[in-house]
């Protein structure tokens, strides 16, 4: 299985990370199998960075083989919905950006990505088109957004990403993340919902 990211994909976000351009195309990374972290696992804090960050996204789960989609018909090759974790090596992405260099270590790292319970999603064209998540830190709700605000539906993803890559059953695609993204410390639980539906919940260790 493969692990699509998007990233740069809702303006709040872009707001508070100074990124004035809006990019014109999806901004687009993979990561590799070994980054997935399954919900209730917890996470631990690797050695080689001073600051992880934890940005919330939607992920959508492929269901259909598939190269070259159509926009039109994207929609029929997901079919679950959940939310999951980016977390961000801040410190190594900020040097590798300096320096004009890739910054897959600071994202693809083992165990970066937690993914929550997939909720299943209506066959129907419109199905992704208002979908609200949230995250909580200690209780706190620290960020929250809705797949209406994205740059790049996941429809338009979709067709993108497919030209370059095949869509396999079982490809997991995380959207990006809106704004409030932060450090994470020992014993931070965090929880992750759409709508009022809990999908994700697990502790930093």
């Amino acid at each position: 299985m493969k692990i699509i990211a998007v990233g740069w994909n809702y303006q709040s976000h872009n707001a508070e990370m100074a990124q004035k351009a809006i990019p014109q195309a999806p901004v687009v990374f993979t990561m590799p199998e070994t980054a997935l972290l399954k919900s209730g696992k917890p996470f631990f804090l690797p050695r080689f960075s001073n600051r992880i960050e934890y940005e919330t996204e939607l992920v959508f789960h492929i269901s259909r083989l598939g190269k070259n989609i159509a926009p039109k018909f994207a929609h029929r090759y997901y079919d679950a919905v959940t939310v999951g974790i980016d977390f961000t090596a801040r410190d190594l992405q900020a040097e590798a950006r300096a320096q004009g260099n890739p910054w897959d270590l600071s994202k693809g790292f083992d165990y970066s990505a937690p993914i929550g319970e997939f909720l299943p999603l209506p066959d129907q064209p419109e199905k992704a088109g208002n979908i609200d998540f949230t995250l909580t830190l200690n209780g706190q709700r620290v960020q929250q957004g809705n797949s209406r605000d994205m740059i790049f539906s996941i429809d338009r993803i979709i067709a993108y990403v497919s030209q370059f890559y095949t869509l396999k059953i079982g490809d997991i695609i995380f959207t990006g993340t809106p704004a409030g993204v932060g450090p994470v410390q020992i014993g931070d639980h965090l929880e992750g919902y759409i709508g009022e539906k809990k999908v994700l919940d697990f502790f930093v260790k």
